[in-house]
């Protein structure tokens, strides 16, 4: 792992009245007028500029005006359950009398609109159909339910194909002709933006001249959960919508499901980041769409019955537990795989595949290979009627759906079919092809990266002072955010005495350190560490990469380094 300096602007921009190190720490990051560290709602990008806004509008005002049967179709991962729930909530909010959702069951059905779910969902006699998450690649579906008399509106914000479908309205920032200049709303964004815009007609329309206007507001700790769960970038316009809705998680004004899943996981609402959206609620969220039904997460997000939402808050913290010891086995299995493969002979693009994986946690198998080899990575399972399911995750430098989409000109008939984004993508493929299309995957991945791409490293913020290790400094810095995809949490890097060391739990190691001038003694952690190396009381001195922490501990708080990298010095 090689620890490298963060690039800096050559001159670093005003930002107005900050510390020196949170300029620079913005100003690494992209940050190049003050006007973008605005987080209130009314620096939104505004929903006008997404291309097919009116289009959906007008559907919408129709279904509402004449109390149309709406049903939401959404994706089975954290973002397609928070933009169900949005959508769900929202149109409620606004006056729709008839509106349910289906979200596929991904054992039964798979990913997206598909001609089968089109069927399930003509059993409920819905008249219009709205997509979240999904739908911009659902060409054969959408034909689907336009042939059955539906109308049909498709938001989403994954990147389309080569064919649009023949939907009513499509509100994506990525398809052709938007000038949205934001192009990384998750699906949950999207349908938030098309309440907006909603909204905004039925006012316009004088539908609150004798009621009070509703506050879709109250649904951003919904937004800021998928947008942060989905990992898309924290540009300025998702900075705001994370930040509004961590806001309100933070004062106490969640959603039930919300505030019983951070109690089942024993977090403090008034202390929340955005870190923890990413690692403590969305697995928790994810845990029902992966074993087993999504349906779980969406009513424990819809119910305004905290008890009922403790009840399946519990449920969905069982089943997380029951995902992470699945995840496990599958890391051995994947590791005794490789275990005798030179490294020299390691493929640039790994292909992994066990007739006894779990469809619903080989994403997250990717993920975990992906973090240990630094090499695109596509861990498959066994999808039935002879066809494997394959999940892949990218580095830095590899657009993984795009090179998907290039193995698939190459090779026709090797993929039945693929979508995705940069850094993640799915795909579905004959298990007789899976040894020529691993080699075509090397091949692609060979032919964009070097070895030395193929080297883990982070980038550091540079050194801390001795008298910046304080709580003040960590406060500022877990409040400067919020941080994430794109807009990474400040790491910083140095060389400590190891004063103390010990193993907590299976593979964590609780350490106390000096630092190199030894006139501070300082706590900290670092998860999943190797056990043949830790502890070793023969290491003295250490070259960390760690973020700057406030840990709380029986109503003290103190600074607490979370280690993301050690090695001996």
């Amino acid at each position: 792992m090689r620890i490298e300096p963060r690039p800096l602007p050559a001159v670093l921009p005003f930002l107005g009245e900050l510390p020196p190190l949170l300029t620079r720490l913005y100003a690494a990051r992209g940050v190049e007028s003050e006007a973008e560290l605005d987080k209130s709602l009314a620096r939104l990008i505004p929903y006008q500029q997404l291309k097919g806004i009116d289009a959906a509008v007008d559907l919408l005002v129709i279904a509402l005006e004449q109390r149309q049967r709406i049903l939401i179709v959404g994706d089975f991962d954290a973002d397609g359950a928070t933009a169900s729930t949005v959508g769900m909530l929202g149109l409620r909010l606004l006056g729709a009398a008839h509106v349910d959702y289906l979200v596929p069951n991904r054992f039964e059905f798979g990913y997206g609109l598909t001609p089968e779910i089109v069927a399930v969902a003509l059993q409920r006699e819905p008249q219009l159909l709205i997509t979240v998450d999904n739908g911009i690649s659902s060409v054969e579906g959408v034909a689907a339910a336009k042939a059955a008399g539906l109308k049909v509106l498709v938001t989403d914000h994954h990147l389309p194909g080569d064919e649009l479908p023949a939907a009513d309205a499509i509100v994506n920032p990525n398809q052709p002709g938007c000038e949205f200049p934001s192009k990384a709303l998750a699906g949950v964004g999207v349908i938030f933006y098309v309440l907006m815009a909603l909204r905004a007609r039925l006012r316009s329309l004088g539908w609150y001249e004798s009621k009070p206007q509703p506050n879709i507001g109250e649904l951003l700790d919904l937004v800021a959960l998928g947008s942060v769960a989905d990992v898309v970038p924290l540009d300025a316009n998702n900075r705001i919508l994370v930040y509004q809705g961590l806001e309100r998680i933070r004062a106490g004004r969640a959603r039930p499901g919300i505030k019983a899943i951070l109690e089942v996981a024993k977090r403090d609402h008034a202390r929340i980041t955005s870190t923890d959206l990413g690692f403590i609620l969305g697995p928790r969220l994810n845990a029902a769409g992966r074993l087993d039904d999504m349906s779980l997460g969406i009513e424990c997000l819809l119910t305004s019955d905290f008890a009922a939402a403790r009840e399946m808050a519990a449920q969905l913290d069982g089943m997380n537990q029951d995902r992470k010891s699945i995840e496990q086995g599958m890391q051995r299995e994947a590791l005794a795989q490789l275990k005798d493969l030179p490294v020299e002979s390691m493929p640039f693009g790994l292909c992994l595949f066990d007739p006894e994986w779990h469809q619903g946690v080989i994403g997250i198998l990717a993920s975990r290979m992906k973090e240990r080899y630094f090499r695109p990575t596509i861990a498959f399972a066994d999808a039935g009627d002879g066809l494997l399911k394959g999940s892949g995750r990218s580095v830095p430098g590899f657009h993984i759906r795009d090179a998907l989409a290039v193995v698939a000109s190459q090779h026709p008939n090797l993929i039945a079919k693929y979508g995705g984004h940069a850094m993640a993508a799915g795909l579905t493929l004959p298990e007789a092809n899976f040894p020529l299309f691993a080699e075509a995957f090397d091949t692609e991945v060979r032919r964009q990266l070097r070895e030395e791409d193929l080297t883990g490293r982070l980038l550091s913020d540079g050194t801390l002072a001795v008298e910046e290790f304080h709580l003040e400094l960590a406060r500022a810095l877990r409040n400067a955010g919020p941080w994430g995809q794109h807009f990474p949490e400040p790491l910083f890097h140095g060389v400590f005495q190891l004063v103390e060391q010990r193993v907590v739990g299976e593979r964590h190691l609780k350490v106390v350190l000096k630092s190199e001038c030894g006139s501070v003694k300082l706590d900290g952690i670092a998860f999943g560490v190797d056990r043949e190396i830790w502890p070793n009381p023969n290491i003295r001195w250490v070259e960390l990469a760690y973020k700057l922490d406030v840990n709380e501990f029986r109503g003290q708080e103190t600074v607490q380094l979370m280690i993301a990298h050690i090695e001996p010095r």
